[in-house]
């Protein structure tokens, strides 16, 4: 098997200018000790900085907060040390070898943040290790500590630092070029399962925690698959020599976050193959996606990103109007690779398609707000959505691939097929991927003008600074796809099918309802909805219909009931007290979209739809 961890410098950095080291403290208080030492400190005194927020997630997160206790010492002598904001610490003066300790609570079991317990051990450099101010740009050590008996039996290390001392996935010494790529090499440590392959001459692997009974053979072969595909696409990055896929598999969860050299990914376990699983299932196709989009961040995001994140300045809010070609364009073709790798058929890269679009018909904000807006606010709105979000933020990630999804076909149409957005991927990747130079605001839209020789002005208005519906129809059908729309049949119904039940409801509430406690609860009611028009607020807990006792289950039967124009008696409790409300039931929207291949069309159309599908 190819070594998964063959790393780039295979000798120790013994000229490092400082030193990491963590250890696993208190597993039960879930507390890490880190310990930086730094050979020459600013003789000012030296200022270490913990990060506020992480790369690949906008929301300012002030991992400092974490720290439970802070001291300095040199040549075993306390220094003094002082707080002086949020995230930053000074040392005194000294012109001694400063070594800085931290106690760090560990409790956070999503992607962006570190978790510690007595079974295993996770965390992002950003939650971890501060920076050493000053010397961000110069090559550190890292030592990861075995945990000391009983703990860490049988326990392997995954991650993809570069080795020195450590063997393979085992504790001890690793090394980073500089602080940017030390925070950039999640870790976990635990009883993990591990599968490698290779991709074109890199080692690949994933690293699996959890209970599972995954079909770890299978899983290879087809990321290996995907990532194959990926990589001829836009090429590997010079840098690329390794990567690796940390999963963690609980009953429940899903997220990601892309790294360098590898990912952060949380799904249910359920979701992966087990031996004798035959095809791909829809819990599977959603696992390959999500993989699928955090290994395209390798050259979207990870190397090729706007100039304001060049470099990244953690300490603050930074903004960019460009996350929708960097999540929306990456949301596009995360799908889209796999038909064209062969892992998921067209009709069910179809289904995909429809529920993307579903998703954004289903929000109002998409009237309220621009993709170019919702990415410059990514850090107070999409980030922290509130009871409003629905009517008021839209996703940068699923309607920007909507958005990229008409450019592409768009492209094609206007060029006969010469230019797609295939092309202007790859000659942003050389211009702005391979050569580490940040993308200008207006830049990729510049570069789409200049690679199709087309005006597009028009287009980007109106469908990246603009609230309009966007030409999927038409663009769709000029690809022999048919685009179409019915009503939802519940909250359930993610839309991608045509419906196969004959009693859809005629009228909606005009509202989300949710489980509060085991009781239904309104957990957003969207603008000039009946529930709103009503006077019902996000908060209040559904009690009673026409009189009638109500749960959500009950209340999605009781609708079907009702036409357009009927008048009912909605009770909520607003905290504790009661509140009947009169309601007038409103025809339902068609916003449930799925879409049909159309095989009656010409075989020039049919050439176009399979360049695009690559099929």
């Amino acid at each position: 098997m190819p070594d998964a961890q063959t790393h780039r410098a295979k000798t120790l950095i013994t000229d490092a200018a400082h030193s990491y080291r963590i250890r696993i403290k208190d597993p039960g208080a879930h507390l890490f000790e880190v310990r930086v030492t730094v050979k020459n400190p600013d003789p000012g005194g030296q200022i270490f900085a913990m990060p506020a927020w992480i790369p690949g997630s906008y929301m300012i997160r002030d991992y400092a907060k974490h720290v439970v206790a802070a001291r300095a010492e040199a040549d075993g002598r306390d220094v003094a040390l002082r707080k002086l904001d949020k995230s930053r610490w000074q040392a005194a003066k000294t012109s001694r070898e400063l070594t800085l300790i931290l106690e760090i609570f560990a409790h956070d079991e999503s992607v962006r943040g570190a978790h510690l317990d007595a079974n295993h051990a996770f965390f992002n450099g950003t939650c971890v290790f501060p920076a050493v101010v000053g010397q961000e740009d110069l090559a550190c050590d890292v030592n990861i500590a075995a945990p000391e008996p009983p703990f860490g039996k049988r326990w392997r290390v995954a991650t993809s630092l570069r080795r020195t001392t450590a063997g393979d996935y085992e504790f001890g010494g690793y090394a980073a070029s500089d602080y940017a790529e030390l925070i950039d090499h999640p870790v976990e440590a635990g009883q993990l399962s591990i599968g490698e392959f290779d991709v074109g001459g890199i080692p690949h692997a994933i690293a699996i925690r959890g209970k599972t009974r995954v079909d770890m053979a299978r899983l290879c072969r087809d990321l290996q698959k995907l990532c194959e595909h990926q990589l001829s696409f836009l090429g590997a990055p010079s840098d690329l020599d390794r990567y690796l896929f940390l999963l963690n598999a609980p009953g429940t969860g899903y997220g990601g976050l892309e790294h360098r050299w590898s990912s952060s990914l949380i799904c249910s376990r359920d979701n992966l193959p087990a031996r004798g699983d035959e095809g791909v299932s829809e819990e599977y196709r959603t696992f390959l996606g999500l993989v699928s989009h955090e290994y395209f961040h390798l050259w979207n995001i990870k190397r090729m990103k706007p100039a304001a994140f060049t470099p990244y300045d953690l300490s603050k809010e930074t903004h960019t109007g460009l996350l929708w070609v960097f999540e929306g364009i990456t949301s596009y073709y995360d799908d889209l690779a796999l038909v064209r790798s062969g892992l998921i058929t067209v009709e069910s890269y179809l289904e995909l398609l429809g529920q993307t679009v579903t998703r954004v018909l289903r929000g109002g904000g998409r009237r309220r707000q621009s993709v170019e807006e919702s990415s410059f606010d990514a850090w107070t709105k999409f980030y922290q959505p509130d009871a409003n979000a629905s009517n008021a933020v839209v996703s940068y990630y699923a309607k920007g691939a909507l958005i990229a999804l008409c450019l592409d076909l768009k492209l094609r149409n206007e060029t006969d097929g010469r230019i797609s957005l295939d092309d202007v991927v790859k000659e942003a990747w050389s211009r702005w991927g391979e050569t580490g130079d940040g993308m200008p605001e207006d830049g990729f839209e510049q570069l789409c003008i200049e690679v199709a020789a087309t005006d597009l002005e028009d287009f980007f208005n109106a469908t990246v600074r603009g609230t309009g519906e966007l030409p999927l129809e038409s663009l769709l059908q000029s690809h022999g796809v048919d685009y179409c729309l019915r009503l939802s049949t519940g909250a359930k119904d993610k839309g991608g099918k045509p419906s196969s039940d004959g009693n859809l409801p005629t009228v909606w509430l005009g509202a989300n309802l949710g489980d509060r406690a085991g009781k239904p609860a309104f957990l957003a009611v969207h603008n000039g909805g009946p529930a709103e028009l009503a006077g019902v607020s996000p908060g209040d807990e559904l009690v009673a219909l026409d009189g009638l006792r109500m749960d959500i289950a009950g209340c999605e039967a009781r609708t079907r009931r009702y036409r357009p124009n009927d008048v009912s008696e909605i009770t909520v409790f607003r905290g504790d007290e009661l509140i009947s409300m009169r309601m007038k039931w409103a025809e339902a929207p068609t916003d449930t979209c799925y879409l049909l291949l159309d095989d009656e069309v010409e075989d020039a159309v049919k050439s176009r739809r399979g360049d695009w599908l690559g099929q």
